[in-house]
Order: structure tokens, then C-alpha cells, then sequence
């Protein structure tokens, strides 16, 4: 199971500035270890953000992301008490979940 997200949401009004950090390993599919031998691509693929149920943003990304990635953005029309949920799924078929209230 992979570890949980860590999310930091901040309102002024009705934006929240989020930013969560993602624990991940994203191999980018180049790196050898200490034998020699490539390590295999893990990396996570897609991203979803849902407020109260609803989908607010969704992307794909590619290995080209650092390890352990800090994705940041904006939403509009959030209140205190609203429902975050930020996912992913990455290309071995994992996936991490994540759920907070906006303070």
C-alpha cells in the first residue's frame, strides 16, 4: 500500500491553494543499479482531483516527473468544510488515495 499523500490546502475567499507531495518512487525506465541492470519504469500516470464529488482537475503525466512530486494548484468557489480527494494511478496499476477537508 503507498503511502498516504501529504496535502496542504490554503483559503483566502473562495481560492484554496493546494499542494500535496505524492510518495513515489518515478523510475524513469534510464537508471541502472549497482549491478548494471536498468531499473524498470515506475511512474505514476494519471492524476485526479475531485472537490465534494466533483472532478476539478485531471491529468496525465509521464516519467519525467521527479521523485517524490509536489504538484500545486488553484481552485475556485471552495469553503471551509469542502471535500478534497486527490488520486493516482501509475503504470504497474497501483493507486493512492487521498481525502481531507479544506480548513
Amino acid at each position: 500500500m503507498a503511502e498516504p499523500m501529504k496535502i496542504r490546502a490554503t483559503l483566502k475567499g473562495d481560492l484554496a491553494d493546494i499542494r500535496v507531495l505524492m510518495v513515489h518512487p518515478m523510475e524513469t525506465g534510464l537508471r541502472k543499479d549497482a549491478n548494471g541492470n536498468i531499473v524498470p519504469m515506475h511512474f505514476i500516470q494519471e492524476i485526479a482531483v475531485r472537490l465534494n464529488g466533483r472532478v476539478m482537475l485531471e491529468g496525465q503525466i509521464s516519467q519525467a516527473v521527479s521523485r517524490n512530486p509536489v504538484f500545486s494548484f488553484r481552485l475556485k468557489g471552495v469553503k471551509a468544510g469542502d471535500k478534497l480527494e486527490i488520486a493516482w494511478l501509475d503504470n504497474h496499476g497501483e493507486r493512492n488515495q487521498s481525502v481531507t477537508a479544506i480548513a
